[in-house]
């Protein structure tokens, strides 16, 4: 049988995907880093009670998005 056709494009589409997968979250994640620093930084200057309301959001947060992880692998 023939192997060129319409299936094979699918899987060189995939493979360049799979490529440019990684560069993509590496774009990503340089950006949520800056956005991360520069609104940490602008905390950090509001003052100290806006930094330890942002901390207490920020750690309630994390922990809900823990749980939610938990009851949804199962």
């Amino acid at each position: 049988m023939d192997e060129s056709g319409v299936d094979a494009t699918v899987f060189a589409e995939e493979a360049l995907l799979g490529l440019l997968l990684p560069f993509w979250q590496v774009v990503i994640g340089a950006v949520v880093l800056v956005v991360l620093v520069l609104s940490v930084g602008r905390l950090a200057r509001r003052g100290k009670s806006r930094m330890t309301t942002a901390l207490l959001v920020t750690a309630a947060a994390i922990a809900g998005f823990a749980v939610i992880g938990v009851l949804l692998e199962g």
